[in-house]
């Protein structure tokens, strides 16, 4: 039981915002895709298949990352006490734990069309590069954000099994959003991550937050406009996107205050329901 909860925390499995943001772009990216005349079955099974490999995916991502991170996190409060950085969990453990997650995700992977396939494997590099961003350029975020919505390019090519425009810029648009939500994030380690010579755009944009957060926000407001166009979605989805727009610059944004962490994590965790309130718009303009 011991090494079992250590496991648990070293993936953040009781953290699940982490895999909830991984998994919402691949459902928008299905949803936009699927013909909702066929029967919901497939649906359905994509739905799950993308969930579990977003928990698998990401729960070996936090394994990489903490691997790399380990003498980092050893100097940053809020990090100190992972498994790895207090030396709980060895780094061949850790190894071998990230590689079982990965294998776990190939089989899940599998069940997909061939052009997915070699489309998810093409993003591995991303997913494991992305750690080592913080050392060298302020824009760390801006590579979790190509990493974190590539799932939503793969729901569109598992069901037409080609890439096309519209995924593409809506993909564009979710890059916007993580920018934004993952700057929130890093303003809870801002002092320790400047102390020890880390870089973020929560670092680089420090005096102009919520201009920055604005303008992510609004670039990816025009992108959902631009979307429900190009996809004939019905009026009514125009309609609920002032729910998505309220949400970010009334609630998240109001909330969110740079010099306190706990505000950071409340404005950051807020973006899961974003993520479905996104979906239930796809849904609305499609179906209503």
């Amino acid at each position: 039981m011991k090494e079992l909860n250590l496991f648990i925390e070293l993936i953040r499995l009781k953290k699940p915002i982490g895999f909830m943001l991984l998994f919402w772009p691949c459902a928008w990216g299905l949803t936009i895709a699927y013909n909702f005349q066929n029967s919901l079955n497939l649906y359905f099974f994509y739905i799950v298949l993308f969930f579990l490999g977003s928990v698998l995916m990401r729960s070996a991502g936090c394994i990489v990352n903490d691997i790399f991170d380990r003498d980092f996190d050893k100097k940053v409060l809020r990090t100190k006490n992972r498994p790895i950085a207090s030396e709980r969990i060895s780094i061949k453990i850790a190894i071998l734990y990230s590689c079982i997650l990965c294998l776990l995700a190939l089989f899940v992977l599998l069940n997909f069309n061939h052009f997915t396939i070699i489309l998810a494997l093409g993003s591995m590099p991303l997913a494991f590069a992305y750690p080592l961003m913080k050392r060298f350029t302020y824009w760390p975020q801006l590579f979790l954000g190509i990493t974190f919505n590539y799932g939503l390019i793969l729901g569109w090519t598992a069901i037409n099994n080609q890439i096309d425009l519209v995924p593409v810029i809506f993909y564009l648009g979710a890059i916007f959003w993580t920018l934004g939500y993952d700057t929130i994030y890093g303003y809870q380690d801002i002092k320790d991550d400047e102390i020890i010579g880390l870089k973020s755009t929560s670092i680089k944009f420090k005096d102009r937050a919520k201009k920055f957060l604005i303008s992510c926000y609004l670039v990816l407001i025009l992108i959902l406009i631009l979307i429900g166009y190009m996809m004939n979605f019905s009026k009514f989805y125009y309609f609920f996107l002032t729910v998505p727009f309220y949400h970010l610059f009334i609630l998240q944004i109001k909330v969110f205050d740079q010099k306190n962490p706990n505000s950071c994590l409340k404005a950051f965790k807020s973006n899961n329901l974003f993520g479905l309130i996104i979906l239930i718009s796809i849904l609305i303009g499609k179906l209503i």
